[in-house]
């Protein structure tokens, strides 16, 4: 035997244990559920900068680790959904909230949605509903508020300072594809700048916050938002 052999069965018997763990991790955060860091404020104040959040990937359908086949359907994806997904316009991967269902005819008119032509529902929140947002945000004239979707609703922010899209055409979203926005409406590059996301592209649903720690404030934790459900 080579003094490569050799080499190569003592290294397998040293650390079998270990040679065998990482295949299995990897391959499971890959294809059943995973954490994501949330590098930027395009979810505030749903999610913000710093937040770890779990995700779950088998809902969407169980895929060959590594690649985007699937081998399963899994769930149909919901409006509302917090949904992880890779960029159709660079394959980035994104968090975003789903609006736009195959079927639906979606438009912005002055940031107000309408869905189907029936105009979703906003009203004002406190400041208080978002502790923990960066200074690029507090420091700015913002408005959050309530957005309602038919029976769901979420938080929104609006910066009416900045220059963003607010309005758009009707959309008709075609099967197999989704349009997302980001709850930071005016901060978000979502389908009205990389377009509709297709089934392939969603990795999985966002479920909740499992840790958040503050990039402002020496990333000590966000401890109000440990644990913290999505929705």
């Amino acid at each position: 035997m080579s003094r490569l052999n050799v080499w190569l069965v003592q290294f397998w018997r040293s650390n079998r244990a270990l040679l065998i763990f990482l295949p299995l991790m990897f391959g499971f955060r890959s294809a059943i559920a995973d954490w994501m860091v949330v590098p930027s404020g395009s979810m505030n104040p749903t999610l913000m900068e710093g937040d770890r959040i779990w995700v779950h990937k088998l809902e969407f359908g169980l895929r060959v680790p590594f690649t985007l086949i699937r081998l399963t359907d899994g769930e149909l994806p919901q409006r509302g959904d917090i949904v992880v997904f890779e960029s159709p316009a660079n394959g980035k991967t994104l968090v975003k909230r789903l609006i736009g269902l195959p079927g639906d005819r979606i438009a912005m008119r002055d940031e107000q949605l309408y869905i189907n032509g029936v105009k979703a529902s906003y009203a004002p929140l406190g400041d208080d509903t978002a502790p923990g947002m960066v200074a690029e945000f507090t420091a700015v004239p913002h408005q959050l508020e309530r957005e309602q979707l038919g029976q769901l609703d979420h938080a929104v922010m609006f910066l009416p300072e900045r220059g963003a899209l607010r309005s758009f055409a009707p959309v008709d979203v075609p099967a197999g594809q989704y349009l997302m926005l980001g709850d930071n409406r005016d901060d978000s590059a979502d389908s009205r700048f990389i377009g509709l996301v297709p089934r392939r592209l969603l990795l999985g649903r966002a479920t909740c916050v499992v840790v958040s720690l503050n990039p402002e404030h020496y990333y000590l934790p966000r401890t109000q938002r440990t644990l913290a459900q999505l929705h």
